[in-house]
């Protein structure tokens, strides 16, 4: 299974070959719910060989959904669902995504990937990071509402004390008691002082290891809010030293190992929601300061030709409406058809992707959120 973190926006914004085959289906964790999803997935594979059929030959279609067929057979993959599933293929590639939240029923052949859905995921106001934090070993997680995942680091990421200061850590955290942590070379003495002294200096040198790591890495690509979970000793300490303005002032006083992931997420939405309702306030009133100083259109094909001259810096998008039609990316005149074309879209997602394409931000709203009934409301960057 890929992952969505890694992937996202960039394999998909410039596919090399045509057609881009998008496939949303929302799927059930557990038994006996879980049994119909693979009968509904080989119903929206033949959707997508109905759609081809229109265009492309027969070794063509057969070579394109070949691994779609694999999957469908693969038992193993369909007893460990979540709650949604996506799946972006095209000649070079076929990737796969169990979501941890639900999506629409939906198959496009087009061509352009039909992004929205996962734009949704990693683009909505409601998104944000936690740190969980010890004094050994941090945890960091991505989510929003409706769910939370693991972030893997990677393997020379200062994760646990030992990674973090290696020779320079003082021997208490390097026997094997220490939460299975092996010894990483000679201790080092801080001056004066009882082992405990050294050890408060240990952690408190770990923490800003981390927290510069996770504001260079993360917080700066991804400029999420960031929720410190911790037990209440530890809270004081990290924002003192923190230097990361993307960290929220109150987080979670707790250990998160006695949490299980779907805990933790209720958790921190309590402490995330006030901040989402403030942060789509602004949005709404960036975009009527805009639009009343002519910098800012809900109108669909304004919005479409400055897409494609770079102008925009914001469009926030309806995330339950769909437009089918098509946008020449030279002139940025709108056509509107039909999804059942393999050559149209959803015009929204287009709209996204020219602008994740020019650099700019793409937010994805609640139609109740929404500060105009258009579909998408654009703030411009001249």
């Amino acid at each position: 299974m890929d992952l969505l973190t890694q992937d996202f926006p960039d394999t998909f914004l410039n596919p090399s070959e045509l057609p881009c085959i998008s496939l949303y289906q929302p799927t059930h964790r557990s038994h006996p719910d879980n049994e119909q999803d693979v009968i509904r997935f080989k119903n929206l594979t033949k959707e997508i060989q109905h759609s081809l059929e229109k265009k492309y030959s027969k070794s063509t279609i057969q070579s394109l959904l070949k691994p779609f067929h694999s999957l469908a057979e693969d038992f193993s993959f369909w007893t460990h669902n979540r709650d949604g599933l996506a799946i972006l293929a095209n000649p070079q590639l076929f990737k796969v995504y169990k979501l941890s939240h639900p999506v629409p029923e939906l198959t496009v052949v087009a061509d352009s990937f039909h992004i929205k859905p996962l734009i949704r995921i990693m683009q909505s106001a409601d998104r944000y990071q936690i740190l969980a934090l010890n004094r050994q070993q941090i945890k960091l997680f991505e989510g929003n509402r409706n769910g939370l995942e693991k972030i893997e680091l990677e393997n020379d990421f200062p994760s646990t004390i030992t990674k973090a200061l290696g020779k320079e850590l003082t021997q208490p955290y390097v026997t094997a008691g220490s939460y299975g942590m092996g010894t990483e070379g000679p201790s080092m003495h801080h001056g004066q002082g009882s082992k405990k002294d050294e050890i408060d200096v240990d952690v408190e040198r770990f923490f800003r290891v981390v927290d510069e790591a996770i504001l260079k890495f993360h917080s700066e690509t991804s400029k999420l809010p960031l929720l410190l979970a911790a037990l209440p000793e530890y809270h004081n300490l990290f924002h003192k030293i923190s230097k990361n303005p993307f960290l929220i002032k109150n987080g979670i006083q707790i250990n998160t190992d006695d949490l299980s992931i779907e805990e933790l997420c209720k958790q921190a939405w309590k402490h995330m929601e006030p901040h989402y309702l403030e942060r789509l306030d602004t949005l709404n009133k960036q975009f009527y300061e805009a639009q009343s100083n002519e910098l800012g259109t809900d109108i669909l094909k304004d919005i479409a030709k400055a897409a494609v001259s770079g102008r925009i810096s914001t469009l926030l998008v309806d995330a339950d409406r769909q437009i089918a039609g098509q946008i020449d990316h030279e002139s940025g005149d709108i056509k509107l058809d039909e999804l059942v074309n393999p050559d149209i879209d959803d015009l929204l997602d287009d709209l996204g992707e020219l602008v994740l394409k020019t650099k700019g931000e793409v937010i994805i709203l609640p139609s109740e959120r929404m500060p105009t009934n258009t579909g998408a409301a654009a703030i411009f960057r001249y």
